[in-house]
């Protein structure tokens, strides 16, 4: 398998855990103090750090510290939106449209050098 690809899987993980870790409290844990919901979240994201650190290591032998950061970014939005309208029920936006097709465009030209190379 190779080092992109684990990259891709493991930061997909890792951001499911860190999209609940930021934003679940606030339907699951609305009522409590945010002292709990802090807690409950830093232990959620325990989890997506022991994902997120492997990836960056082995996506940085391949990709460039730009190029992980703008695949992160991307992905979070991929995770981001089916969370945003299944699990805390917003409307699905036409905003999403637009922020994906300006992250299409920000993934073209920080990989470009990479797509030209070959």
């Amino acid at each position: 398998m190779s080092p992109i690809f684990k990259t891709v899987i493991l930061l997909v993980c890792s951001n499911v855990f860190m999209t609940f870790a930021w934003y679940a409290h606030l339907r699951e844990l609305n009522q409590k103090p945010w002292l709990i919901a802090a807690t409950v979240s830093w232990g959620i994201a325990l989890f997506e750090y022991l994902l997120q650190v492997p990836a960056n290591r082995i996506g940085y032998q391949e990709l460039t510290l730009g190029q992980l950061k703008i695949l992160q970014e991307v992905i979070t939005l991929s995770v981001f939106v089916p969370f945003s309208v299944f699990y805390m029920k917003e409307p699905l936006k036409l905003d999403y449209l637009w922020a994906t097709l300006c992250m299409l465009g920000a993934v073209f030209f920080i990989f470009r050098s990479r797509l030209v190379a070959v």
